[in-house]
């Protein structure tokens, strides 16, 4: 299996697990069976593009481009390696202890619990892959998109509330304030790809640089940071496998 194969099906096995959950819904044993083994195969995938990254590879593979220098593009480096690696590691953990605490408790809609963790994590595999800055912004977006249904997963209305917080403060930053930043970007660079170096060396100002820093760091709400990060006390009303 090629390369570029391999990193399109780390995306594609949660995706296919998810669909497979909510199909075999009614047989709580095989639902389960299936999460443990969309994790397990996501966990080999990602580990069998180690031996490439390690010996200086870069695996790459774009999905098309909508503009000169913006399309999806997955690339994985070092970085995104490990992330992916650790994050697909703690799927099977996670795994493992949800459907203990799942019929532990014995929590309703328990289909919907495991096949939206499944779109999270494919989510987060295309995080840790994303090639350029537009690929990362999307798949942080489903990310968040996606978790929202493991946060208010009790139903209740302080789980509700707590919904509409996280939700609300999350795609809030990133599109009033992320978004912009990598649009003014891309009109600067005319590229958003990650670039040893950077794309905006010699292209942009002190001021301008110092405005984008400020951009992207407060754009990104999941990293819970003053004032944007209210949203994380709220979260924990969801479920242990989640809010932990």
């Amino acid at each position: 299996m090629s390369l570029e194969a391999t990193i399109l099906l780390a995306l594609a096995v949660p995706l296919a697990g998810a669909v497979l959950i909510l199909l075999v819904g009614r047989h709580p044993n095989l639902r389960e069976a299936v999460t443990l083994g969309a994790a397990g195969a996501l966990f080999l995938l990602v580990a069998s593009l180690a031996p490439a990254v390690m010996a200086g590879g870069r695996p790459a593979v774009a999905l098309g481009e909508m503009l000169p220098g913006l399309g999806i593009a997955f690339v994985v480096e070092p970085l995104g390696m490990m992330f992916a690696a650790v994050a697909s590691f703690l799927w099977i953990v996670t795994s493992i202890y949800s459907i203990g605490y799942m019929r532990g408790h014995g929590e309703r809609n328990q289909t919907r619990f495991y096949a939206f963790f499944a779109i999270a994590l494919a989510s987060v595999m295309g995080v840790a892959f994303a090639g350029n800055m537009l690929t990362l912004f999307i798949f942080y977006e489903v990310l968040t998109i996606s978790t929202f249904p493991l946060v208010t997963h009790a139903g209740s209305e302080e789980a509700k509330r707590a919904g509409r917080v996280y939700l609300g403060i999350l795609l809030g930053t990133s599109i009033g304030l992320q978004l912009f930043a990598i649009i003014w970007t891309w009109t600067i660079a005319g590229t958003l790809d990650f670039t040893d170096g950077g794309i905006l060396e010699g292209k942009a100002a002190g001021a301008v640089t110092g405005i984008l820093l400020a951009l992207y760091i407060f754009g990104i709400g999941k990293a819970a940071l003053m004032p944007f990060h209210r949203w994380l006390p709220a979260a924990m009303v969801a479920p242990t496998p989640v809010s932990a």
